[in-house]
C-alpha cells in the first residue's frame, strides 16, 4: 500500500508595505510632506482633498491601501476646523478601503489648550481624541504637545517627540555669544522648559513674574449673580469662607539679564503680544538682545508687523506649521527643519523598532 504524501504548507507572510499620504493638498501644507517622504525615500501617496463650493470636505484616495500601514500627515494652516475635517474624512476612507493600520502625524495637534475644564466650557480636546479614534486612526505621532497629559485622553498609542534637540542646536551654531545668554521663562508655568534649555546649555535661569501672561478670561458668567428669592421653610444654609480674589503685582524679572543674552523659550507662539510686552522688560532691565524660541509658530493676525516693530531681534520656530508668509512679512523669523525626527519615528514604527532612542536624554519633567 503506498504512503500517504505528506504535503506541508508554509506560509509566505511578507511584511506589509506602508504608504505616506498628505491629508491637505495645498503647497505650503505639503512641503513638510515632500521632506519627510524625501527622506524615507517613498513617493506621497495619490489622494486629492478638496472642498466643495458649500465648504464640505472632499477625498479621493487614487490608490490601494488593503492590507498596508498607511501614515497620514497633517500640518495645521490656520484654517484649524477644516484641517481637522481633512484628517478625519482621509482616516475614515482609508480605514473603508480596508487599511491595516492608520498612523496620524500631527506635528501640531489643535485645540491642545483647551486641555482643562474652564467654567462652563469643555475640554475640547479630549472630545477631538476620540473623534479621530472613531475615524480610524490607530496610533499618533506628534510633537511638544501643550500638555503632556493630553496622551491620557487617546484609547491608542501616542508619541510625543520634542523639538528641543534642533532648537539647542540653534543656540549653540547660530547664537553669537550664547554663552553670555540666560535662558528667560515669560511665566511661572512656562519654568520648568526653561530650566530644561539652561540646563542643557549650562546657562543662568530668570523666570518674569507678575500679571498673567495667559490670562483667563474673568467675563461674568452667572456665577456671582444672586440666588433666586425661594420661600423655604428648611435649613438656611451654611456660610462657606469666601476665596481671596488673587491681586497681580507688577511684572518683575526674577533673575539678572544685564548685559546679558535673553532667549524666551515656549512651546507655542501665536499671539505675540505677551513676547512683545516680556521683551520691553527685558530692554529695560539691560539685555542686549532678545531672542524667541518656540515649537509651533502659529503666528496669527498680526503677529509678523507686532514682530518686526519690537524689540525682539529674532524668533525661531519649527516647520511643524506652515508660516511662510509670515516670514516673508517679518525677515526676523527663522525656521528649523524638524522633518528628520518625524521620518525617523515613521521608519521605527513601520520597522516595528524600539522608539526609545528618539527618547534619549528626555526626563519626566522635558
Amino acid at each position: 500500500m503506498p504512503r500517504a504524501r505528506r504535503t506541508t504548507y508554509q506560509m509566505n507572510v511578507a511584511k506589509s508595505g506602508y504608504r505616506v499620504f498628505s491629508a491637505n493638498s495645498t503647497a505650503a501644507c505639503t512641503e513638510l510632506a515632500k521632506k519627510i517622504t524625501e527622506r524615507l525615500g517613498v513617493e506621497l501617496g495619490k489622494s486629492v482633498v478638496y472642498q466643495e463650493s458649500n465648504r464640505e470636505t472632499r477625498v479621493d484616495v487614487k490608490e490601494s491601501v488593503r492590507g498596508q500601514t498607511i501614515f497620514i500627515i497633517q500640518t495645521i494652516p490656520r484654517d484649524v476646523n477644516t484641517a481637522i475635517m481633512e484628517l478625519l474624512v482621509m482616516a475614515y476612507a482609508l480605514k473603508t478601503s480596508c487599511a491595516k493600520n492608520i498612523i496620524g502625524v500631527i506635528p501640531y495637534f489643535p485645540y491642545s489648550k483647551q486641555c482643562k475644564m474652564r467654567k462652563r466650557g469643555s475640554i475640547v480636546c479630549k472630545l477631538l481624541a476620540s473623534m479621530l479614534a472613531k475615524a480610524g486612526l490607530t496610533h499618533i505621532i506628534t510633537m511638544d504637545l501643550h500638555q503632556k497629559e493630553i496622551q491620557g485622553f487617546f484609547s491608542f498609542p501616542v508619541d510625543n517627540l520634542r523639538a528641543s534637540p534642533f532648537l539647542l542646536q540653534y543656540i549653540q551654531e547660530e547664537v553669537p555669544d550664547y554663552r553670555n545668554a540666560i535662558i528667560v521663562a515669560k511665566s511661572p508655568s512656562a519654568a520648568k522648559r526653561a530650566q530644561s534649555y539652561a540646563e542643557r546649555l549650562r546657562l543662568g535661569l530668570a523666570v518674569m513674574h507678575g500679571e498673567a501672561q495667559c490670562s483667563e478670561s474673568d467675563m461674568a458668567d452667572g456665577r456671582h449673580s444672586p440666588p433666586c428669592v425661594r420661600n423655604t421653610s428648611g435649613h438656611p444654609g451654611l456660610e462657606l469662607p469666601l476665596m481671596m480674589a488673587k491681586e497681580k503685582p507688577p511684572i518683575t524679572v526674577v533673575g539678572d539679564v544685564g548685559g546679558r543674552i535673553a532667549i524666551i523659550v515656549d512651546d507655542i507662539i501665536d499671539d505675540v503680544e505677551d513676547f512683545v510686552a516680556a521683551a520691553e522688560i527685558l530692554k529695560e532691565r539691560g539685555a542686549y538682545k532678545i531672542y524667541i524660541m518656540a515649537t509651533h509658530g502659529l503666528l496669527s493676525a498680526d503677529a509678523p508687523r507686532l514682530i518686526e516693530e519690537s524689540a525682539i531681534d529674532e524668533v525661531v520656530v519649527t516647520n511643524t506649521v506652515p508660516h511662510e508668509v509670515q516670514k516673508l512679512q517679518c525677515p526676523k523669523i527663522k525656521t528649523v527643519d524638524v522633518s528628520m525626527i518625524l521620518a525617523e519615528a515613521i521608519r521605527r514604527i513601520h520597522n516595528g523598532e524600539s522608539m526609545a532612542y528618539l527618547f534619549r536624554n528626555i526626563t519626566v519633567d522635558d
